[in-house]
């Protein structure tokens, strides 16, 4: 019950700090760091444990599923080289100087320095594309970025798991690396079979209540079958995720997809909470157990690693940028040559987030120096949410970029060419019906041509947003003079929200924490 009321609280305490995230223009993981220490510093926190393994299937299943539901294949392949630089390179190289500081400074087993490298190595690019959303800024920097937070992601874990198989195995090199080698083909293999599987059996329950919990059921039950399978549940989850997303969304109804993507957002905002939540907690407990001498030994191992995860993402973007302008001033590649202002907003875009929490979380009781491990992570967490996060704003506005507008000229070509196709499906009807309706999108083909959306200045999209105003306050009044009972209300409530949503200009209709 007391760590009930103590979610709840931060639950609580997460909503009001997250009116100040929009008003000043925070990313909402900052506030929601804040908010956790807050409740774990109160004099009643409970001291609150969670299964190792539970930790990684609870709060990593959903966050990899819903990044790899974002991220196709054919982006992976048009930006593989920036993709691999900081997904693969940069992870495994502040991994192995993370793990240098643990040796050298704090004397930790090359295990455990390891696993420490590969909790605080991945950015969480939400923390990022929450500030990034609301800039102009160049399109081909924000799919990177939105596509790192995968690949990082994964291959953190692995390093993760391998660096907790050899802590906890002397004969870790003979058996265990011989496993893994049949754990990453294995996985891709399952995660492909059961998103095949899957889409057999929920487009029979598309569109119930049913299938939404299926959702959760296969993501959660991919997680643990490729566990008991010994199987890589982390490219298990990643391949499931893309072969939905590739085939999913057109064979669902469009109800089925607003619901489902709301429910996913609000489940993924809530293991955030529920990770700060818990994270505080633990750190709390073991800053209440250690000694004085070794709590400030831990204070300065996690001010070291911390410096060190900036310092070293930093120092290789810039290098990449070099490096790859120097292969293309010579013919060597074609990849896009990236600027030094957006080399230099990807490198400083290193918050770390839900990842690094739960990967920590995940940490065996039993393990080496967890105690350590546990407040360096955190300390990573706040210092680069609370750092980088307050001081990404100014330095956008510092570097000065140029308008993107490739994004826009890409929607409205496809926007014009979605109105041909409807205008050709009303070819040679005359009835009276279809007259109007070809009347209407022959205007809205000149709004679109124009670059901008019909429904941001059609004037019958306004006339029918204020005419759906007028029915709601006729609606709630009928309800308040007992005209009508409540279940005629929400029905006829329900048919107003579906109204209202096909005529709300873009933008409008979007979750603001999302």
């Amino acid at each position: 019950m007391a760590f009930f009321e103590s979610m709840l609280t931060l639950l609580l305490v997460a909503i009001v700090f997250l009116q100040f995230s929009r008003k000043f223009r925070i990313p909402y993981p900052t506030m929601l760091a804040i908010a956790g220490v807050i409740v774990a510093a109160v004099p009643w926190a409970p001291e609150v444990a969670i299964d190792p393994e539970l930790a990684l299937a609870l709060l990593i299943a959903p966050v990899l599923f819903d990044a790899a539901y974002d991220l196709p294949p054919r982006t992976l392949r048009r930006n593989w080289l920036p993709l691999f630089s900081l997904a693969a390179i940069a992870v495994i190289v502040t991994a192995a100087a993370v793990a240098a500081v643990g040796v050298t400074m704090a004397g930790l087993p090359l295990a455990a320095a390891i696993a420490l490298g590969a909790i605080v190595a991945p950015p969480d690019a939400a923390a990022a594309t929450a500030m990034l959303d609301r800039f102009d800024l160049p399109r081909q920097t924000y799919v990177i970025l939105k596509g790192e937070s995968l690949l990082n992601d994964a291959v953190a874990l692995l390093i993760f798991s391998a660096a907790v198989a050899a802590a906890a195995s002397p004969a870790f090199f003979t058996g265990a690396l011989a496993e893994l080698a049949l754990a990453v083909p294995g996985g891709l293999i399952l995660g492909y079979l059961l998103g095949r599987l899957y889409m057999v059996v929920g487009l029979k329950l598309a569109g119930t209540l049913g299938g939404t919990l299926l959702e959760f059921v296969a993501t959660f039950g991919t997680w643990i079958i490729a566990e008991r399978l010994h199987l890589s549940a982390i490219l298990a989850i990643v391949v499931y995720a893309m072969v939905i997303a590739r085939y999913m969304p057109e064979r669902q109804t469009a109800r089925h997809r607003i619901h489902s993507y709301s429910v996913w957002e609000a489940a993924v905002f809530l293991l955030n909470v529920l990770a700060f939540l818990l994270m505080g907690l633990q750190v709390r407990q073991i800053v209440l157990d250690l000694d004085p001498g070794r709590l400030n030994f831990a204070i300065i191992l996690a001010a070291a690693v911390f410096v060190t995860v900036i310092l070293v993402r930093l120092a290789w973007v810039l290098f990449y940028n070099r490096a790859i302008t120097f292969l293309a001033e010579r013919g060597y590649t074609r990849q896009a040559v990236p600027t030094f202002a957006t080399s230099l907003l990807a490198g400083w875009c290193g918050m770390r987030g839900l990842v690094t929490l739960a990967t920590a979380l995940a940490l065996p009781i039993d393990f080496p120096d967890r105690d350590i491990i546990l407040l360096s992570a955190l300390a990573v967490v706040l210092g680069t949410l609370i750092v980088q996060g307050l001081t990404l704003q100014p330095l956008i506005r510092i570097l000065k970029f140029e308008p993107d507008t490739s994004l826009d000229r890409d929607l409205t070509r496809a926007r014009v060419a979605l109105i041909d196709a409807a205008l050709a499906e009303l070819v040679g009807g005359e009835d009276k019906a279809t007259r109007i309706l070809r009347d209407v999108y022959t205007s809205e083909r000149e709004i679109a041509a124009d670059g901008k959306h019909p429904r941001e200045v059609s004037t019958l999209d306004k006339q029918r947003r204020s005419v759906i105003a007028a029915k709601r306050r006729k609606l709630a009044a009928m309800r308040r003079a007992d005209e009508i009972d409540d279940d005629v209300f929400h029905t006829l409530e329900q048919e107003l929200d579906w109204a209202e949503l096909a005529v709300l200009p873009p933008g409008r209709d979007e979750i603001v924490e999302s």
